[in-house]
C-alpha cells in the first residue's frame, strides 16, 4: 500500500511531523532503528540529563539549601542506581507515549534502518535483517546527529565518554574533565558536580558557550566557578590517555605555549554533534550534501522534488524543539497547507542552576550588523520572589532594535528561566516592543516580573531596583 509520506527517523521532528501529518490526514509510515522512538532527545539526550539535573538539583540543595531555610535532614546519602532508575523509568514511560501517539493518529511504525531506494522507494532493514520496500509519495529524512569526537581518542563510554556515556556512569567520579564548554557540556558537568565530582572544564575558545549573549555569558560562567567548577579557556587537547588510575588529557595554549598534563577518572568529550546523514542512499537519488555532511535544503525541501529533511541532519540549531517546528511545516506543505518556521524565534536554554535562557539577537550580532538598539537590564536580586526563594543569582536583558521599535533578543539567567522565555518568543512573533511587555500585567511576587522591569528599562523606567 503506498504511503502519502515516510519519514526516516523517529526523533522530535520525525514524530511530531507524523503526528501532525496523521492529524491532516495524510497516510504516514515512520522508520527508527534504534528500536525505540524519541531519537537522541528522548532516549539519550535532552529527556535524562533533565531527569539527572532535576534529581541532582534536589540533592544538593539538601546538602547547601535546606538548612538556611530551616529544614533538617539527618543521614542524607546519595543512591546512584536509584537516581539512575527514575531516569530511566521517565525515558521508558515517555518513549511508550509516543508510539502510543503514532497509534492514535494512525501512523505507520517500523523498527529498522531506513534507505532511499528511489525517488518514491524507502527500504526498511528490520533487526532480523529481513528487507521490505516501502511505496510513497513524499520522503522526510529526520536521522538527527550523534557526538563528535577528537581525532585520535577512543571513546569508550567508561573512562572517556560521549554524552551517552556521561548520563550511566557507574560511580561518581572523584575529577572530571569536560573538553567542550558548550551547553551539553555544562549541563553534565553540573550533575556530577552536584553528586561530588571536582568538574574542570578545557575549552578551546577564550568563553564558554559562544553562541550565547556575550554578557550574559561572563556572567554565567562567573556563577559556575562560584559553585565550584574549574575552567581552562583558551586550551587546546593535544592527546587523552587512559592509565591505570584514570585518564590523563594534555593541553597546550591554543595560540601556542608551553603543554600541561591534566588529570582526571573520566573525561567527557562534548566538542559539538555531527548529522546522521551516511547510508542513507542519498546518492542514489541525487540529494545534495554540504562538505559537513548536512543535507542541503531550502525551506525545508532538499534538491530532489518530494524529498525533506528536517531537525539535526540540515541546518540551524541543533535543537529538539527547532526539529519540531520543522516537523510540523513539512507536514503541512505536503498537505497543501502553510509551513513556516521562524528561525529568528528559537529559544536556547542551558538547564543548569540557575538556568540560561535566551532568544533573538545577541548584542554581539546586532553591533556586527550594524543596528542600532537599545537595552534594559534588570538584576535577579531585586526581584521579591527571588529573595523570598534564595534564587538571587541572576538578570534579565532585553534587547529592542531602536528604528521599528520590536524586541530583537532576549537573555536571562535565573531559576526558571527556561520557563519564562517562551513570554519572549510569543512578545517576539507579535512583533511586540519593549514597551508592550512592560505595560502586560504580571503577577506579584513571581520571578517573571523582572522580565517586566527589563522590558522598562529600555525605555529607562525601572522601578523595582
Amino acid at each position: 500500500m503506498a504511503y502519502d509520506l515516510v519519514i526516516i527517523g523517529g526523533g522530535p521532528g520525525g514524530y511530531n511531523c507524523a503526528i501532525r501529518a496523521g492529524q491532516l490526514g495524510l497516510r504516514t509510515a515512520i522508520i527508527e532503528s534504534r528500536g525505540k522512538l524519541g531519537g537522541t532527545c528522548l532516549n539519550v539526550g535532552c529527556i535524562p540529563s533533565k531527569a539527572l539535573l532535576h534529581a541532582s538539583d534536589y540533592y544538593e540543595a539538601a546538602r547547601k539549601t535546606f538548612p538556611s531555610m530551616g529544614v533538617k535532614i539527618e543521614g542524607l546519602s546519595l543512591d546512584l542506581p536509584q537516581m539512575m532508575k527514575q531516569k530511566e523509568d521517565a525515558v521508558d514511560g515517555l518513549t511508550k507515549g509516543v508510539e502510543f501517539l503514532m497509534k492514535k493518529n494512525k501512523v505507520d511504525y517500523l523498527k529498522g534502518a531506513g534507505r532511499i531506494a528511489s525517488r518514491n522507494e524507502v527500504e526498511v532493514t528490520g533487526p532480523d535483517g529481513n528487507k521490505q520496500t516501502l511505496e510513497t509519495k513524499n520522503i522526510v529524512i529526520a536521522t538527527g546527529s550523534e557526538p563528535l569526537g577528537l581525532p585520535g581518542v577512543d571513546i569508550d563510554e567508561e573512562r572517556v565518554v560521549s554524552s551517552t556515556g556521561a548520563l550511566s556512569l557507574a560511580k561518581v567520579p572523584e575529577r572530571l574533565i569536560v573538553v567542550g564548554a558548550g551547553y551539553i557540556g555544562l549541563e553534565l558537568g553540573s550533575v556530577w558536580r552536584r553528586l561530588g565530582a571536582q568538574v574542570t572544564v578545557v575549552e578551546f575558545l577564550d568563553r564558554i558557550t559562544p553562541t550565547m549573549d556575550g554578557e550574559i555569558a561572563t556572567a554565567f560562567q562567573r556563577i559556575l566557578k562560584k559553585q565550584g567548577m574549574v575552567f581552562e579557556l583558551g586550551q587546546k587537547v593535544t592527546a587523552v590517555e587512559k592509565t591505570r588510575s584514570g585518564v590523563e588529557v594534555s593541553i597546550e595554549p591554543a595560540k601556542g605555549g608551553q603543554g600541561r598534563t591534566l588529570e582526571a577518572d573520566v573525561v567527557l568529550i562534548s566538542i559539538g554533534r555531527k548529522p546522521v546523514t551516511a547510508n542513507l542512499g542519498l546518492d542514489t537519488v541525487g540529494v545534495k550534501l554540504d562538505p559537513k555532511g548536512f543535507v542541503v535544503t531550502d525551506h525545508l525541501k532538499t534538491n530532489v522534488e518530494g524529498i525533506y529533511a528536517i531537525g539535526d541532519c540540515t541546518f540551524g540549531p541543533m535543537l529538539a524543539h527547532k526539529a519540531e517546528e520543522e516537523g510540523i511545516a513539512v507536514a503541512q506543505l505536503i498537505a497543501g497547507q502553510w509551513g513556516h518556521v521562524n528561525y529568528a524565534v528559537i529559544p536556547g536554554v542551558v538547564y543548569t542552576d540557575p538556568e540560561v535562557a535566551g532568544v533573538g539577537k545577541t548584542e554581539e550580532e546586532l553591533k556586527d550588523a550594524g543596528i542600532g538598539y537599545k537595552v534594559g537590564k534588570f538584576p535577579m536580586m531585586a526581584n521579591s520572589r527571588a529573595r523570598t526563594n534564595h534564587e538571587t543569582e541572576g538578570m534579565v536583558k532585553v534587547l529592542e532594535e531602536t528604528a521599528t521599535k520590536k524586541v530583537v533578543g532576549v537573555h536571562m539567567i535565573g531559576s526558571g528561566v527556561g520557563e519564562m522565555i517562551g513570554e519572549a518568543c510569543v512578545a517576539m512573533e507579535f512583533g511586540a516592543s519593549a514597551e508592550d511587555i512592560a505595560r502586560s500585567c504580571h503577577a506579584h511576587p513571581t520571578m517573571s516580573e523582572a522580565v517586566r522591569e527589563a522590558a522598562k528599562g529600555v525605555d529607562g523606567w525601572v522601578m523595582q531596583a
